[in-house]
């Protein structure tokens, strides 16, 4: 089983990678498994690649989880 974690895409640089904030955090992942991908799209990321696209409401609603807010 492995984790991946959403986080959003902020810049795009032209080595295929991106700085994606997660939770206030930001980190560097490899764009390599999802070349479409755009600044501002909401991503899974796991060991340091972006695996998949996720819209903003699946997002939104995994880090609602993690703080305890689940409806």
């Amino acid at each position: 089983m492995c984790l991946a974690i959403p986080g959003k895409v902020k810049k795009i640089f032209n080595d295929h990678t991106a700085e994606i904030e997660i939770g206030g955090i930001v980190k560097n992942a490899s764009l390599d498994l999802i070349p479409q991908v755009a600044v501002g799209d909401y991503v899974l990321l796991h060991a340091g690649f972006a695996i998949q696209v996720i819209d903003q409401k699946k997002a939104l609603e995994i880090f609602r989880a993690w703080e305890g807010k689940v409806n």
